[in-house]
């Protein structure tokens, strides 16, 4: 019998295990479907790990903001910095990506960090969970290997993104057999599919270039990669937290003046600053031969103005396996803010990625988990 069980040895998981009073709760479990704690953590941020961001606020976030400013009030970025500093890991930032974002020197760092901070809880490794039951003041969580039984479960195994990391249901699945509602699920930080009269994008493959994205009247900046399905890079990925069926629109010149080169006798493919092979399938795309400047009509120069707002509705996203996170998830009003307790079921508690409050790219997400793991671990009380 534990006092705590945690489903999920992930970024939420384990900072609110290494928060946890020993000598309050001295019986704890973690259960973890993967055969190593910090599966995601190992590969985000290309295994660096972007852990915070400088600019982080409310505005960053998808879900009941005023939760999510006072939770980054309680635990704030700097203590996010501090906390990591204290126990050896030194992130840096390092906003080439996306500005104002810290990354680690690896994330093995942020592993090795919390493996050390929770050596002294048991932990249930290739361990998926099936099904939890509550009966007598007591949880029965049934494991592809036993029956684990706890006195309070907190459930923190994210959302759908990255099934090959083991992401699953299960949060979604508790949730919904105690009465939660839970929000439409979607990926989010992923690329997008387009449609037909973007599939000159499908000839770039593999191309990046710096822009800016204009999406339900936010402007985000930062490269944009040209893919085999269609469009990725941290600006899209970003975008597309905020994406609805609809359009968004691209500055491929974000710092250019468009008409300071539309002079002169150049062509067109050496008057615009790209790799000729974007300018090429460009202007394939808008039916424009490469001719000098000088011949361009007006009617083929706003054809051209194409390149500072070019507007496309993308056919979707490239789903769960590519997404770095889970749009949507457990409805907030339903937990209790104080200590994340779910207020359909004592003793029931959801914190991390699948609640639904989702952040932007750039160490937003591991910062309100971290946020939401801590208050967790803080005000959670024994019986």
């Amino acid at each position: 019998m534990y006092d705590i069980a945690i489903i999920g040895a992930g970024a939420s998981g384990l900072m609110f295990a290494s928060n946890l009073n020993k000598r309050v709760f001295k019986n704890v479990c973690m259960i973890e479907a993967n055969a190593k704690i910090g599966a995601k953590i190992k590969v985000s941020g290309g295994a660096k790990c972007n852990i915070t961001n400088e600019l982080v606020s409310e505005k960053n976030y998808l879900g009941d903001r005023s939760l999510v400013k006072s939770l980054l009030k309680d635990f704030s970025k700097d203590e996010t910095l501090e906390f990591l500093n204290k126990n050896a890991v030194f992130p840096t930032l390092n906003p080439k990506i996306v500005k104002g974002t810290y990354f680690c020197k690896s994330s093995q760092d942020v592993i090795d960090m919390f493996t050390k901070l929770t050596s002294h809880i048991k932990k249930y490794l290739n361990t998926k969970v099936l099904d939890i039951s509550y009966e007598n003041e007591v949880f029965k969580i049934k494991t592809n290997h036993k029956i684990i039984e706890a006195k309070k479960v907190v459930v923190a195994s994210g959302g759908l993104s990255y099934a090959s990391l083991g992401a699953s249901s299960i949060a979604f699945d508790i949730a919904k057999k105690f009465g939660h509602t839970i929000e439409k699920l979607e990926p989010a930080l992923v690329g997008f599919t387009v449609q037909k009269d973007q599939f000159w994008f499908k000839n770039l493959s593999g191309i990046s270039t710096y822009v800016n994205s204009y999406i339900d009247g936010r402007r985000f900046e930062g490269s944009f990669l040209f893919a085999h399905k269609g469009c990725s890079g941290p600006v899209v990925l970003t975008s597309s937290l905020y994406w609805k069926k609809g359009k968004l629109a691209i500055d491929f010149l974000p710092k250019t003046d468009l008409s300071k080169l539309l002079k002169g006798n150049k062509k067109i493919s050496s008057a615009l600053p790209f790799a000729k092979r974007f300018t090429s399938e460009f202007l394939n795309s808008i039916n424009l031969k490469d001719k000098p400047i000088s011949e361009l009509s007006q009617e083929e120069k706003e054809k051209l103005e194409l390149l500072k707002y070019y507007e496309f509705s993308p056919a979707g996203n490239f789903g769960y396996t590519k997404a770095e996170v889970t749009k949507g998830g457990i409805n907030t009003d339903e937990i209790n803010h104080y200590n994340f307790e779910s207020l359909k079921q004592k003793n029931l508690y959801f914190i991390g990625e699948c609640l639904n409050i989702t952040g932007e790219l750039g160490g937003f997400n591991f910062q309100i988990s971290f946020s939401e793991a801590i208050r967790c671990a803080k005000n959670i009380k024994n019986n």
